[in-house]
C-alpha cells in the first residue's frame, strides 16, 4: 500500500511559476514509476508527466513540454513537479499516481493521491 499526499498547489498569475510536491509512505518508494495528471473541471483526467523509479527516463504531455519538470528524490519519498510559464488553461487539480512501469496512461497507476488545486490568473 502507497499512500500519497500532494501540496504546494495554489493560486499563479499567469507567466508565474509554481512547484508541487507528492510526499510518499507505504512501502518502498525508490521502485515506482511516478507521474502527474490533472483534471479540469468538465474535461477528462490528462496526463502531465511521469518519471521512472532512478530518475533517468521522464516523459511530459504534449500541452507542459518544456514548460514543466518532474524530478523525484527517492531519499526523501517525495516526487516534485516544476511548472513555469503557466497558463490559464493549466488550472486544474493535480494528482500525483505512483505505478510500475513508466506510462501514460492512468490505467497503469494503482495509488493515488487526494489532488491538490492550481488556479492560474490571466
Amino acid at each position: 500500500q502507497v499512500q500519497l499526499v500532494e501540496s504546494g498547489g495554489g493560486l499563479a498569475q499567469a507567466g508565474g511559476s509554481l512547484r508541487l510536491s507528492c510526499a510518499a509512505s507505504g512501502r518502498t518508494f525508490s521502485r515506482d514509476v511516478m507521474g502527474w495528471f490533472r483534471q479540469a473541471p468538465g474535461k477528462e483526467r490528462e496526463f502531465v508527466a511521469a518519471i521512472s523509479w532512478s530518475g533517468s527516463n521522464t516523459v511530459y504531455g504534449d500541452s507542459v513540454k518544456g514548460r514543466f519538470t518532474i524530478s523525484r528524490d527517492n531519499a526523501k519519498n517525495t516526487v516534485y513537479m516544476q511548472m513555469n510559464s503557466l497558463k490559464s488553461e493549466d488550472t486544474a487539480v493535480y494528482y500525483c499516481a505512483a505505478a510500475f512501469i513508466l506510462s501514460d496512461s492512468a490505467n497503469r497507476y494503482n495509488y493515488w493521491g487526494q489532488g491538490t488545486q492550481v488556479t492560474v490568473s490571466s
